[in-house]
């Protein structure tokens, strides 16, 4: 499309808007009120999660910061190890694999850890902005970002509404809330197929490649690692590989380029690991069930 001249960039730009500011906060909102699962039964597969994240979070920073030079690419390729598609790809095949049981488990664990992807993507991705000012200033300008990101917003609603146990909302709104979210996760690949560098891409020693290495391999492996220690049942060890080994999030995309970082190379992330990690989730999940641990 991009091609022919039929996506322009002002599409682009527009589409990657919609997805950040509503398709993607529904389909968080509706997929977190929809689960049957509870925080407090999943404790211990959180805690799993929520380490396995910081851990990854932590070694991109420092890799980040000894090899990749660019400001506008530090932050991009951080996000690109740290953060997976949760809310589509993961959700999609713990429910293929463990069914309405797994599926409850995977929405909660996504709504409570993507919280934490956007508080983190935000930090990360705060450096593109130029600011003024001491530590505090900084540190309030990314607390007020993280504040009015549009994901934490739809998150920490679907909790308080979920926890209060509200009356179930009108249909129309249920509906419109469902149309909006399916929108997301194509409208974000159609976008970020208009922004890809095939070449960068698809060069072993280019940043594209390291950070999906990082989220192909070196992710899963320390996902498995974290629920060995943490002694996971089969199927929270499952889960917690399925949510963590997932590619690159679109939202990655759509945040990266929201908030100045390098959109390019953001795309170029989603493009290789959607194609690759779904063949290295398939593998490690078969290793898991051959081991007994999933």
């Amino acid at each position: 499309m991009q091609r022919r001249m039929q996506v322009s960039d002002g599409f682009v730009e527009t589409a990657s808007n919609l997805v950040f500011n509503y398709c993607l906060p529904c389909l968080l909102f509706f997929s977190v009120i929809g689960s049957e699962a509870q925080i407090a039964s999943q404790s211990v597969l959180l805690t799993a999660g929520t380490i396995s994240t910081l851990l990854l979070f932590i070694l991109a920073e420092l890799y980040a910061k000894c090899f990749v030079p660019n400001v506008a690419d530090k932050g991009v390729f951080v996000q690109g190890v740290f953060r997976s598609n949760m809310a589509i790809i993961s959700l999609a095949t713990v429910a293929n694999a463990y069914g309405k049981t797994g599926l409850g488990i995977g929405a909660v664990y996504m709504g409570v850890i993507t919280i934490l992807y956007n508080v983190l993507a935000v930090i990360t991705l705060s450096r593109t902005k130029k600011t003024t000012g001491g530590l505090m200033v900084q540190i309030k300008n990314i607390a007020i970002t993280i504040a009015k990101n549009p994901l934490i917003i739809a998150l920490v609603a679907a909790f308080i509404y979920k926890g209060l146990a509200l009356p179930a909302l009108p249909e129309f709104i249920q509906k419109t809330g469902s149309l909006l979210g399916a929108v997301a996760l194509p409208l974000a690949l159609i976008c970020a197929g208009a922004t890809l560098d095939m070449k960068s891409m698809l060069s072993p020693s280019g940043l594209s490649m390291q950070a999906s290495l990082g989220r192909i391999v070196i992710a899963p492996l320390t996902a498995v690692l974290i629920g060995w220690l943490f002694a996971l049942s089969p199927m929270q060890m499952g889960v917690l590989f399925l949510m963590v080994a997932s590619p690159a999030a679109a939202a990655s995309y759509v945040m990266a380029k929201a908030m100045g970082g390098n959109d390019v190379l953001a795309a170029n992330i989603l493009g290789f690991t959607t194609v690759f990690g779904m063949i290295g989730m398939a593998v490690g999940m078969a290793v898991l069930r051959m081991l007994g641990w999933a």
